[in-house]
């Protein structure tokens, strides 16, 4: 189903009260010279890369591809609006991070926080869009860069219970913020939140691309980051990959299985220089996604219940007009599956069977966020059950709704769908005000229809996995600067030939990088 946005952005339905009806819920030779490559000691001088992307002065048009509508014009509100919140989500990261070693805490104001090795890789990437934007200047943006490599490529890697970032060149999903080893024994080594780092190390390798010390160094840190990550030991039952690893408990049980952010990971694993998996690994994978392909609230697509599944990759890889032989046979490329599956949401906040407070046709968004607790209570005269932090959704393959909204959630989609997203982040900032927007914009989440003393719940910060996807998705929207800047990494084009993507952005080059990379002289660092 092509969705036509119409006069989407301009049309404004009425606000629905808290009582209403309306309810829902939820890279060619040089790629080949560069991945070949042997890795140098990280210090030391790299060759000078490509030009910075031009960034537009004004937004662009998405309808890159044949199956996308364009979108109307963003109203000079809406220019204003945008603004605000991307710069108040910048600022959420620059604040947030721990300036001698740049770890950014799981979420932020709180006192009690711990770091994510995921949100490094956000805030990794936001600097480059904080320097492109003027709110720092980009030595600013480098000198932070360059002390979060720097410390990551230190910090130690063992098989110990205590006492090491991370093994194999993973991470451990959440570290020590000040010592910046493993946090506590329940944490376990990530392969997704070690893949999120390396989307903002990559998009530094290619971001800072001038012949300077600094730049040079930040280029050098990030590609021996990456080449340090081994790939094939992460596939323990082969041939796909594993979600994690704990010292005592061994590899989980759990493989990245069907359809969901585990692109980026499959991606980084099969352009890997020094550890690549099998060039028939994505392909494996693709073929997990059976059960999730089908029609949910008037969209067919590939289903995830929450949008963040949708989001991730997408905020450094722009999927636009490019397939894989899996969306090739599907007549789908995974950018527009992310815009129906946008839209699916909406129609379900809009049907709302779940009866929740205030869902509507600007008030949605379902993802994985925090909530108000595990309890159940009456509401509006029937017993509700609520939820702590959770993987809320809607889709065919599941729906789990307990009237907790995400702004992440539309946020995050906003270079899919953005005729539909203003209108549901500009309506929620202006009906629920300060308990839900403040200086770092968005919080998590919300939820109407928890009571809250004489008013709701809603919480008192934010995430740095919610605040990445509203960020970077902003600017991908506004300017391209993060896919433009990704679109030059040797390793993402790299990645992407191999899994057999062709078309669009990517053209004919594809074809002369699908064999597996040769390690060259590559050392492991």
């Amino acid at each position: 189903m092509t969705i036509d946005p119409s006069n989407e952005l301009r049309a404004r339905p009425a606000q629905v009260g808290r009582n209403g009806a309306a309810r829902r819920r939820t890279g060619a030779a040089l790629l080949l010279a560069i991945v070949a490559a042997p890795a140098a000691p990280p210090d030391a001088e790299a060759a000078h890369a490509t030009s910075p992307p031009a960034v537009a002065p004004v937004m662009p048009s998405l309808g890159a591809t044949s199956d996308i509508a364009p979108s109307p014009a963003p109203r000079p509100e809406d220019f204003r609006f945008v603004e605000d919140l991307e710069r108040r989500t910048f600022t959420w990261f620059w604040d947030a991070a721990n300036p001698r070693n740049g770890l950014i805490p799981d979420h932020y104001p709180s006192p009690d926080h711990f770091a994510s090795i995921a949100a490094v890789g956000f805030g990794l990437t936001a600097y480059g869009i904080g320097a492109q934007r003027g709110y720092v200047t980009r030595d600013q943006a480098a000198a932070r860069t360059l002390a979060t490599l720097r410390f990551l490529y230190r910090a130690p890697q063992n098989a110990a219970e205590d006492g090491a970032a991370g093994y194999h060149g993973f991470y451990y999903h959440f570290l020590d913020p000040r010592r910046g080893t493993r946090f506590a024994r329940w944490s376990e080594l990530s392969s997704v939140d070690t893949t999120l780092l390396l989307g903002g190390v990559l998009f530094a390798q290619s971001y800072y691309d001038r012949d300077t010390p600094r730049e040079r160094t930040i280029r050098r840190l990030a590609d021996a980051l990456y080449r340090r990550v081994d790939w094939s030991w992460m596939r323990a039952h082969a041939p796909l990959l594993d979600m994690g690893w704990t010292p005592a408990g061994g590899f989980l049980r759990n493989d990245w299985d069907g359809y969901s952010e585990g692109m980026l990971i499959y991606l980084l694993a099969l352009a890997s220089p020094t550890h690549p998996v099998p060039a028939d690994t994505w392909q494996a994978w693709t073929a997990t996604y059976a059960r999730q392909w089908g029609t949910f609230q008037g969209q067919t697509l590939l289903n995830f219940a929450p949008l963040f599944g949708h989001q991730y990759s997408h905020s450094w890889v722009d999927f636009r007009g490019i397939r894989d032989a899996w969306s090739r046979a599907h007549d789908v490329d995974y950018f527009e599956n992310s815009r129906r599956a946008t839209y699916a949401q909406r129609t379900y906040a809009q049907a709302n069977p779940g009866g929740w407070r205030d869902y509507g046709t600007n008030v949605w968004g379902l993802t994985a966020c925090n909530g108000p607790g595990i309890v159940t209570l009456t509401v509006d005269g029937r017993a509700r059950s609520f939820q702590a932090y959770s993987a809320r959704g809607a889709g065919r393959d599941y729906v789990s709704d307990d009237g907790t909204i995400a702004p992440t959630a539309a946020g995050g989609s906003i270079a899919f769908a953005p005729e539909i997203v203003f209108p549901a982040l500009e309506e929620m900032k202006d009906r629920y005000g300060s308990r839900i927007y403040d200086r770092y914009g968005f919080v998590d989440a919300f939820n109407p229809s928890f009571p809250s003393g004489a008013s709701y719940w809603a919480d008192t910060e934010q995430f740095g996995i919610d605040q990445g996807p509203i960020l970077l998705m902003i600017e991908n929207w506004r300017t391209g600067l993060v896919w433009a800047t990704m679109k030059k990494n040797p390793y993402i084009r790299a990645g992407l030939a191999r899994a057999g993507f062709s078309g669009g952005w990517l053209g004919d080059e594809t074809r002369q990088a699908r064999g597996d990379p040769s390690p060259g002289a590559a050392r492991h660092m």
